[in-house]
């Protein structure tokens, strides 16, 4: 069955069939892009008549049935369907359907090439800033843990064995750190994505003499992409945000990863709120973090949008390729898994507790200070091999003889090395042991106070994005 004629169907003597149009049809992933298509389309007509290649008459209907468009599609009463091809013909079909045959004027030295690129930088810059607010709130919530639960001491752990005390405070802030490198991430690729493709047309640019310069400001972009090939042949600005989210996702999967761990009964470190946690449906004790196992489960999609589009992109010829339609469900599916995981993250971490009874029990009969039993035999001029060597000795026979290190005596230790006295017990202990640290960044006390006015400043103002 062959379909009606499209806008570009003058040269073509059939028309497309009812299949052909199916399967190339992009309507329904493209109609989110509405809003940015006729808000580039107004800057574009304003353009055409600033430049005096419409008249400032034409321009002005133009630009009042976009807009009605834009209210009818947001109130439904305009049909966005498979038969109208992709959004961007959709909305011209219906312009011309309201002004008439003027409305075909609007397409006017531009290409759907020029003007999809378009669509989707506007989309990204919104998407970037939301993601960023999202960022910052997530840090804020860690940072007011890290307050709240300021000196409080955990186990530290490498490999997932225990490895020396820190401060719960310096744990969290950890990831305070790494969410900062995803919100300069996001801030910097903004720069990139913040350029104008339209004007290209659909590829060597057009004969009109417009003013890329002009829409550029009208949109708030901050430079014209210089080379009309590039401008509608990439896509890597969509890979870098891609790439961005996915490595907030790596994030927020080991955050999960730690509150699955330490929410079960062997850690018991943490508890969340009955409201972001699920139960089973055969056995009625169980306590199931689910928003933590469906972020983890969701980074695997943001990764395989980043392949997704990675792959579309690696052996397409300049300029533009119909594959490049593509582009759209791995740019949506990143940004928004990523705006949920966030979203919902934080509002986990905002209704979860970490018990400071079981961190203490932890601590107890463990080797959790066995590096400084190495780093005092260093400061007593035995070198560090050595030392380390020794200390594990110790720590071999505390565990031959059911020890913790607490309960050593002098003569013990005097069996490894005499530069042992009786202030090596003071550092035993998990406290002294944090209170002793001296370099910067570390779990120190006063170390991980810096940390947090630094993170206050830096998130002090609501509005940061």
């Amino acid at each position: 069955m062959a379909h009606s004629p499209s806008l570009w169907g003058g040269r073509f003597k059939a028309p497309l069939s009812e299949a052909a149009l199916r399967f190339s049809s992009s309507i329904d992933l493209d109609k989110a892009l509405y809003q940015e298509d006729i808000r580039g389309s107004i800057a574009h007509v304003e353009m055409l008549a600033a430049c005096r290649i419409i008249t400032a008459e034409e321009a002005r209907r133009i630009r009042k049935g976009l807009k009605e468009i834009l209210a009818e599609i947001e109130a439904g009463t305009l049909s966005l369907s498979w038969e109208k091809e992709d959004i961007h013909m959709a909305i011209e079909q219906r312009l011309i359907q309201k002004v008439g045959a003027m409305g075909g004027k609007l397409h006017t030295g531009r290409s759907r090439n020029d003007q999809v690129a378009l669509d989707e930088r506007l989309y990204l810059r919104t998407a970037i800033t939301e993601l960023k607010k999202l960022v910052t709130q997530f840090q804020r919530v860690l940072l007011y843990k890290s307050e709240k639960y300021f000196g409080t001491i955990m186990p530290g752990y490498t490999h997932l064995q225990r490895a020396q005390p820190v401060y719960l405070s310096h744990h969290l802030l950890a990831y305070v750190s790494m969410l900062e490198r995803d919100h300069e991430r996001l801030a910097d690729c903004y720069k990139r994505v913040n350029r104008l493709p339209l004007g290209a047309a659909a590829m060597a640019g057009t004969s009109f003499p417009i003013d890329r310069a002009l829409v550029a400001r009208k949109l708030g972009f901050d430079a014209v992409l210089e080379n009309s090939i590039d401008a509608v042949s990439d896509r890597d600005h969509i890979i870098e945000v891609t790439a961005v989210c996915s490595g907030i996702m790596m994030h927020l999967s080991r955050m999960a990863e730690e509150l699955v761990l330490w929410s079960s009964q062997e850690f018991d470190f943490a508890r969340t709120d009955d409201a972001y946690t699920t139960g089973s449906s055969i056995m009625p004790q169980k306590k199931n973090p689910d928003m933590a196992e469906l972020t983890r489960g969701k980074v695997g999609r943001v990764y395989g949008d980043l392949m997704n589009i990675l792959t579309l992109m690696k052996g397409l010829p300049l300029a533009y390729n119909r594959d490049m339609q593509e582009d759209k469900h791995p740019m949506f599916d990143a940004v928004n898994t990523t705006r949920e995981c966030l979203f919902i993250m934080t509002h986990v971490f905002v209704h979860t507790t970490f018990r400071k009874d079981r961190f203490s029990e932890e601590l107890k009969n463990d080797f959790l200070t066995a590096t400084e039993i190495a780093d005092y035999l260093v400061k007593a001029g035995v070198p560090f091999r050595d030392a380390h060597s020794i200390t594990g000795r110790i720590v071999g026979y505390c565990i031959e003889h059911s020890l913790p290190l607490s309960g050593l005596t002098l003569r013990d230790l005097h069996k490894f090395s005499p530069k042992f006295s009786e202030d090596l017990f003071h550092l035993l202990d998990p406290q002294n042991s944090i209170d002793h640290k001296r370099s910067a960044g570390s779990t120190a006390p006063n170390e991980v106070k810096k940390q947090i006015v630094h993170w206050t400043r830096v998130l002090r103002h609501k509005n940061r994005i």
